[in-house]
């Protein structure tokens, strides 16, 4: 660090409210870590917010000092994309703050919030909205890309239930984003990524969910994939909005109710959640029952928030993490093919294919009426590759890659921008599809100097 910057950041730290951390500093190393232990970059220093205003000053700083800027939320983006080189970290980790307004059934979200601590606080009024599947993710990462859980096929995808934001542009500028003020602004951010701003509060509708709901999880074995996995996808084809099954092969985790002959051998899961009369919803999912021969299942009614927290130990942070990503409209029996060839030579035993089943009130939804367009798209599938050590980075990462490569043929248009790496910039236009240029014009107008840029970016014209 030069002296004439080490000058300039003891001018900010003396009028700075909030805390600002320096390599050195014995909370440094602690704070710049991520979920992802493949990204591991050094900022010049870290800014961490407790306030809009403090928002505002970091932004400001880092506009004049001509530095990259980073902004984490939860720090759970799989391109890294929270933490910096040499750079200033803005943290909004410390921003939690959650108010719920009965009246309106609406919910107030600071950035720094995860899904386990806004899930606690809403359904402590029986109250949710769709978010993820990981309850140690960020809300705003989660939401900025679109969003996309449990919940999506009867409430649609989190942007859909985004009523307005609070938002920090590239010039220091607080603005309030919604349908009916700064409305451009508010188009880009359903789905557009960190690119037009930094939102200090989002504002959710909230909808009646449990607080119990039945979900769970059913396992077969690998050598009956292929009649599963294609009963699965007729079976989501018809299945009402209330219920949400998804499809996951991978080695099987010691789970206490499968036999102990099936741990660590490759296995086909489905996993369920029905947002309804728990009754009902056994009746529903009876005939997966009947998809071949059932090793184990965890079936019942239990609390929602728990089932939001069910994945989180496949999933711990401090793993090297790798993602490749295709939508499909349907899952067909060339795509069904593929899965099962590659989940047969599995790179590590936390490796796994699974397939999120979106479709129901996510479609419903105009392809152009906000940033994110694939509405067409009613399966999401992501190549999970997780392992824990850099002597495994290029084998599985080629695994992912020839597996991804070899799936293409049988996938929709556009993708899911939360699943991009920090590799796939080839990809961003393509995500985003019919929306592409309206988001350039709009990076125009709101950061014309593309300040914000540690993204999967949208870069102005």
């Amino acid at each position: 660090m030069n002296e004439l910057i080490k000058v300039h950041i003891d001018e900010f730290k003396a009028h700075f409210s909030g805390a600002v951390i320096l390599p050195g500093d014995s909370d440094y190393d602690e704070v710049r870590q991520i979920w992802n232990a493949m990204i591991d970059r050094k900022p010049m220093l870290i800014v961490r917010c407790s306030s809009p205003e403090d928002v505002v000053q970091a932004i400001k700083f880092g506009r004049t000092q001509n530095l990259l800027i980073s902004i984490r939320g939860g720090g759970h983006n799989i391109a890294g994309n929270a933490v910096c080189d040499k750079g200033l970290m803005i943290d909004l980790s410390l921003m939690k703050n959650v108010q719920v307004d009965l009246t309106t059934c609406r919910a107030s979200v600071e950035p720094g919030c995860t899904l386990a601590e806004f899930d606690e606080v809403v359904q402590a009024h029986g109250l949710a909205t769709p978010l993820g599947i990981n309850s140690t993710t960020g809300v705003a990462g989660l939401t900025l890309g679109g969003g996309f859980g449990w919940l999506s096929r009867k409430y649609g995808m989190t942007i859909d239930n985004l009523l307005s934001a609070e938002v920090v542009t590239a010039e220091g500028r607080q603005l309030h984003a919604s349908g009916s003020e700064n409305a451009d602004l508010f188009w880009g951010l359903r789905g557009g990524g960190g690119n037009f701003g930094v939102i200090t509060r989002f504002e959710f509708q909230l909808h009646p969910v449990g607080p119990d709901v039945l979900s769970g999880l059913m396992v077969f074995p690998f050598d009956q994939a292929k009649h599963v996995i294609s009963q699965f996808a007729r079976f989501t084809e018809t299945m009402p909005e209330e219920l949400n099954v998804w499809m996951v092969t991978r080695k099987a985790p010691p789970l206490p109710f499968l036999p102990g002959e099936a741990h660590g051998k490759e296995m086909v899961a489905l996993a369920l959640c029905y947002a309804g009369d728990p009754s009902e919803g056994e009746k529903l999912i009876e005939p997966l029952r009947g998809f071949g021969t059932v090793l184990g299942e965890h079936i019942g009614v239990q609390p929602y928030i728990a089932w939001q927290q069910a994945f989180d130990p496949l999933l711990a942070k401090g793993s090297r993490n790798y993602w490749k990503s295709h939508n499909f409209s349907q899952i067909s029996d060339g795509v069904i093919d593929t899965i099962i060839e590659y989940a047969a030579r599995l790179p590590s035993p936390q490796c796994e294919i699974f397939i999120g089943t979106i479709g129901g009130q996510t479609a419903s939804i105009a392809p152009e009426a906000m940033a994110y367009s694939s509405r067409d798209a009613n399966y999401v599938m992501n190549v999970h590759g997780r392992w824990e050590t850099a002597a495994e980075d290029e084998h599985c990462i080629a695994w992912a890659r020839e597996f991804f490569a070899k799936s293409q043929p049988f996938a929709s248009s556009g993708a899911y921008i939360n699943f991009l790496t920090q590799e796939e910039t080839d990809r961003i236009a393509f995500a985003y599809g019919a929306t592409y240029d309206r988001l350039v014009q709009l990076k125009n107008k709101y950061d014309p100097t593309n300040l914000f840029r540690m993204n999967q970016n949208i870069k102005p014209a």
